[in-house]
């Protein structure tokens, strides 16, 4: 714990929160004459906190954008994979409690799992040490110039893009097709491409099929500004 506490930047004066916001559902299962707790109560606390502290953030950034960009902004920077890479970040996995089937089973690297322990610690910091130090923390892990760009990045929406420039030209046709995936069923990783006229012109990757192919129109359109 005390060297998740430094990767935090945070000591707890109750460690019992950090326990429970690390500890699994299957694990407090298996040790329910324990009286052990999930940290799903925590999660479910840590969404709001997390939501409140990213719209006060977005919010003074950004005083000129209307509500529904504030809105789509602030969804996106606290979206499952966002904070798959703060778990990551934090090299939180190592430190998780898991029942026996959900660590044979890869939980140590599953998304979700990740996401919600991300979630409950971020409460449990609330509990102990109040707002301003889960807003520190918060900040300091995913609240950045940089993760905001990140962010500006997946919204962009390539696959529209990619239509809207070939059809200028009649007679264009693009098709989408998966041409490989890798990894356990937990973090697969899959692979896309975009063809025109049944040519190729981009692959990518991701970890979801629709990532995959925005990758592979991101790709193509690259490719045919430069043959323009």
């Amino acid at each position: 714990m005390r060297e998740l506490e430094k990767k935090l930047n945070y000591t707890f004066r109750n460690p019992a929160l950090l326990e429970e916001a690390l500890s699994h559902s299957s694990y407090a299962n298996e040790h329910r004459g324990a009286g052990l707790h999930s940290n799903e109560r925590l999660e479910f606390l840590g969404d709001s906190v997390l939501g409140f502290v990213t719209a006060e953030f977005l919010f003074v950034r950004h005083p000129d954008l209307p509500e529904g960009d504030l809105t789509r902004i602030r969804a996106a920077l606290v979206c499952e994979q966002s904070l798959y890479e703060v778990a990551g970040k934090l090299d939180l996995g190592r430190h998780l409690k898991l029942g026996r089937g959900e660590e044979a089973g890869g939980g140590r690297e599953r998304m979700s799992i990740l996401a919600d322990a991300v979630e409950a610690v971020f409460a449990a910091v609330y509990l102990d040490g109040g707002i301003a130090a889960a807003s520190q923390l918060i900040h300091r892990v995913l609240l950045d110039a940089e993760r905001e760009a990140d962010v500006e990045e997946r919204r962009k929406d390539y696959k529209t893009a990619l239509q809207e420039q070939v059809q200028r030209k009649a007679g264009q046709e693009l098709t989408y097709c998966m041409i490989g995936e890798q990894g356990p069923d937990h973090a697969k990783i899959f692979s896309a491409e975009v063809r025109l006229n049944g040519v190729p012109v981009g692959s990518g990757s991701g970890r979801s099929k629709k990532e995959a192919e925005q990758a592979a129109a991101k790709a193509a359109l690259a490719a045919l500004k430069k043959e323009s």
